[in-house]
Parts: structure tokens; C-alpha cells; sequence
């Protein structure tokens, strides 16, 4: 079961796609999105990020580099299979754990799998 952040922090994530008029939701609107949720934002503060810099990097990001995604025709952007990827590395290791709720703090852990991603970039620097 996903937590009830979670749940708001990837309808967050979504809304951000779209009011970008991006097709997809990639792992970059997701943490930007994780920016704002409370149980990523003790781990974030755990491990001394600067939130406002990732935060300003992403948008900058996504706002600049990414024009590749903007459709006119797409309503609904849909998940990149990178985005799929981590909530379900993040679900299957909550699982295994025998936890019952899966966290915004267990799928910022979980991107980091996603080696090739941008995502991965901004959080290393």
C-alpha cells in the first residue's frame, strides 16, 4: 500500500507533465515532486542536499531540456518506464521487508537504480 504522501507526491509529479505539456512523467518531474514530501524531505535533510538548488536544477531541466516531450494532442502524460521502475523496486523492497507502506523515502532510494537517469545526476552533485 503506498502512503498517503505518496500518493499526493505522484499526482504531484503528474500535474507537473502536464502542466508542462510533457507526454511522459520521467524520473525528474517525480523528484522534483519529492521535494515537497515530507518523508522525502527528512531524508534529503539527512543527507545535506540542498533542496532549493535540486529544485531550481530540475525545473531548469525540465523546462529547458526537455521540449522533446511537449505534445499539444496528449492529455494525461504517462509514466516512463524509469518512473515505473522505481515505484516498483520501491513496492517489492517494502514488500520483502514485510513493511505494509511503501514511502516517498523508500522510491527516492529506489531511483537510484535508475543509473542513466538524469535524476540520478542532480542528486549525485
Amino acid at each position: 500500500m503506498l502512503s498517503q504522501n505518496l500518493e499526493k507526491t505522484l499526482h504531484r509529479a503528474l500535474e507537473y507533465a502536464s502542466d508542462r505539456e510533457h507526454s511522459y512523467a520521467t524520473l525528474e518531474h517525480l523528484l522534483l515532486s519529492l521535494i515537497e514530501d515530507p518523508d522525502a524531505i527528512d531524508v534529503f535533510r539527512a543527507c545535506a542536499v540542498d533542496v532549493r538548488r535540486l529544485g531550481a536544477d530540475l525545473t531548469d531541466f525540465l523546462n529547458d531540456e526537455m521540449s522533446n516531450l511537449v505534445s499539444e494532442t496528449v492529455r494525461e502524460p504517462k509514466p516512463t518506464a524509469g518512473f515505473q521502475r522505481a515505484i516498483q523496486r520501491a513496492v517489492i523492497h517494502v514488500q520483502s521487508s514485510g513493511r505494509g507502506e511503501v514511502t516517498s523515502a523508500n522510491v527516492l532510494v529506489a531511483i537510484f537504480s535508475e543509473r542513466e537517469s538524469h535524476a540520478v545526476y542532480f542528486l549525485q552533485t
